[in-house]
């Protein structure tokens, strides 16, 4: 792949409109960006730099001097390679790293006590990440933004339910 999803996702933002660092944090926080990805506010500047020595990113005028704001504009190039990315991203199945697994699969190591216990814990923790996700979720206007919220949610509800089958917790959060 040539953009990872925290490039893809920086560079969406300013082709759907040119912008620099702090008008693209305000926006990651609006949309909830941050429920669903891993930009931190101090990897925006970061990523930015990357995207522009690539050339998919560039700010008309030049290089700013002092601490005056750069606006960031797509280049054509980085309009093509966003698009063409984001298309192989929804259409072509990719394994998820899910740290779950890892630990599921050391499952020798555990007192069973144990691991029922870490289940139930998680099973706490994923509750309150529905919550915090459907609220985000029911403030967003956007329609992209919902769509991502709605798939989100549906993969935590898809572990919530695993989680509660396996600690036998009725399935009351749906």
């Amino acid at each position: 792949m040539e953009l990872t999803p925290a490039e893809l996702t920086v560079l969406g933002l300013i082709i759907e409109r040119p912008q620099h660092g702090y008008d693209l944090e305000q926006v990651i926080e609006q949309r909830g960006i941050r429920q669903w990805t891993d930009i931190g506010f101090s990897s925006i500047y970061y990523l930015l730099g990357k995207l522009e020595k690539r050339g998919l990113l560039h700010a008309p005028g030049g290089p700013a001097s002092g601490k005056a704001r750069r606006v960031l504009h797509a280049t054509a190039e980085g309009r093509e390679v966003a698009a063409r990315v984001a298309l192989a991203l929804v259409a072509e199945p990719q394994p998820v790293p899910a740290p779950l697994l890892v630990g599921v699969a050391n499952l020798r190591l555990l007192p069973e006590r144990d691991y029922a216990e870490a289940l139930r814990t998680r099973l706490t923790a994923i509750d309150a990440r529905i919550a915090g996700v459907r609220a985000a979720a029911e403030a967003q206007h956007d329609r992209v933004a919902r769509e991502v919220f709605s798939y989100s949610l549906s993969l935590m509800q898809a572990e919530r339910q695993w989680l509660a089958s396996r600690v036998q917790v009725s399935d009351v959060q749906d």
